[in-house]
């Protein structure tokens, strides 16, 4: 039963667009269940599409080329869905490769939880000679969660997820477009399924490596996306009409820049 598609926005990354991809032609146990792999190209100019010809001569699985030339990342994730019509949609960054049971794993893990999205952990990879900050920057480009596989409460990004098409994906644009220059789209998406009721998994076993290129490999990106990152809780918690949770996450933000601002001090 082909029920589920693999969807990998990209722009302009050919290197590691290729390793993506082909992580995905090597999964072992379930690639009976794909019914496409779909390459959304953020590039206006199409510079993705010469490259998923060539590669349609590795693997017998349909890959499918879907232009989104509009720039974002929503608006990519959005055209990818639209080229696929599978029940189960598992997104997996142009920058990330799978290990061969990632997918499997996902699978099964959605199937024991009967849950609407499945999320996977995240090895960090930086290039050789970033020094002391290796340790923080592989953590900071990773993602960690539980050792055992079950039901969670806590959301993470859609590199390495997947996803219930019906429940979790409503609509023929679930991504908010209006989010594709500050990003959230993502956190926008699962806040709302939240108030929904739906339910959230942890898959352990569903490992994928994020490669790092070296103009973000450095602190100072790190902690500008850091920065970013800490409005989202803010951020969902006022979506869902929570009070207290704004007031407990804006005194999170406030103890840190305390604590971080002496120590750039020192």
């Amino acid at each position: 039963m082909r029920n589920v598609a693999v969807v990998i926005p990209t722009l302009r990354r050919p290197g590691s667009l290729a390793r993506a991809l082909r992580s995905v032609f090597a999964q072992t146990g379930a690639l009976d269940r794909v019914a496409a792999v779909v390459v959304a190209d953020n590039d206006p100019q199409g510079s993705a599409a010469d490259l998923v010809a060539q590669l349609r001569a590795e693997t017998a699985l349909p890959l499918i080329y879907a232009p989104a030339p509009t720039p974002g990342v929503a608006t990519a994730r959005n055209v990818g869905l639209a080229h696929a019509d599978a029940a189960l949609i598992a997104f997996l960054d142009d920058d990330e490769a799978a290990s061969p049971q990632w997918l499997s794993a996902l699978l099964e893990a959605q199937a024991a939880t009967g849950a609407d999205v499945v999320f996977g952990p995240i090895r960090g990879r930086v290039p050789p000679g970033t020094g002391w900050t290796t340790d923080y920057l592989e953590r900071f480009f990773g993602r960690t969660g539980p050792a055992k596989t079950g039901l969670t409460d806590v959301i993470h990004g859609c590199g390495n997820s997947l996803m219930v098409r019906a429940t979790a994906l409503p609509g023929t644009a679930p991504f908010d477009t209006t989010m594709n220059e500050t990003g959230g789209e993502d956190d926008k998406l699962f806040t709302a399924l939240l108030q929904r009721g739906g339910r959230f998994a942890w898959a352990a076993d569903a490992w994928v490596d994020e490669f790092a290129p070296a103009d973000r490999a450095t602190l100072r990106y790190a902690l500008t996306r850091a920065f970013a990152y800490g409005q989202s809780p803010s951020q969902m918690a006022a979506d869902r009409g929570d009070a207290l949770g704004v007031v407990k996450w804006m005194l999170v933000g406030l103890l840190q820049t305390g604590v971080w601002g002496a120590v750039a001090l020192g």
